[in-house]
Formats: structure tokens, C-alpha cells, sequence
């Protein structure tokens, strides 16, 4: 009778075909421009029933008028869409980061 031989399995990763699967590179998530805009018309409007130079927005403002009022795809752009207003001058943003400031131009704007 023949004993039967055992085997033995090596589990160090050989360099395979199914193995060496390239990762892709994470993919740079696009903000789609109508959401960012949405957002952006939203602050301007409460600008615009108050249009007054330095009229200040505060951060239960921001929650109640903005925030609350947001879908996935606006919150996801808010960030950019405010960055947009301070970059283009209609508002300034506070030290404590929440509380916004109409400008002049922002007013000139409206």
C-alpha cells in the first residue's frame, strides 16, 4: 500500500495575474455646478430681503435658512459655494468661520 504524499501550500503571494490587479485612482468627486448655484442663490436671497451693507448672517441663520433646507447634493456643494462668494467679494466670513458678512459689492450686487 502506498502511503499517499502530503502537500504542502506556500501562502506567500506570487506575483499572479489575479493578483496584481492595478488599483485606479481614486476618482476626483466633481461637483456639479447647478447644486453649487442653488446654494449660492440661497445666501443671496436672505441677503436680499435685508440688503444692507454688512448685514450679518449668523450661524442660527445659517442653520435655519440654509442649512435645514439643503439636499445631499446642495450640502455636498456648500462648502464650494461659499468659498465662491468670498472669493468674489459679496461676503466675508468671520473668525469664528460661521457668521457671514455682506459686503459692499455684495450689496452692489443684490
Amino acid at each position: 500500500m502506498k502511503t499517499p504524499t502530503k502537500k504542502t501550500y506556500n501562502n506567500n503571494m506570487k506575483s499572479t495575474p489575479h493578483n496584481n490587479k492595478r488599483k485606479s485612482s481614486p476618482k476626483n468627486k466633481t461637483i456639479d455646478a447647478a447644486p453649487k448655484n442653488e446654494v449660492k442663490e440661497m445666501f443671496i436671497n436672505w441677503f436680499r430681503k435685508n440688503n444692507n451693507v454688512g448685514q450679518i448672517m449668523s450661524k442660527q441663520d445659517v442653520v435655519k435658512d440654509i442649512l435645514t433646507k439643503l439636499d445631499s447634493k446642495q450640502n455636498d456643494a456648500l462648502e464650494k459655494a461659499m468659498n465662491e462668494l468670498k472669493h468674489d467679494g459679496l461676503i466675508e466670513v468671520k473668525e469664528d468661520g460661521v457668521t457671514l458678512v455682506l459686503t459692499q459689492k455684495g450689496s452692489d450686487f443684490i
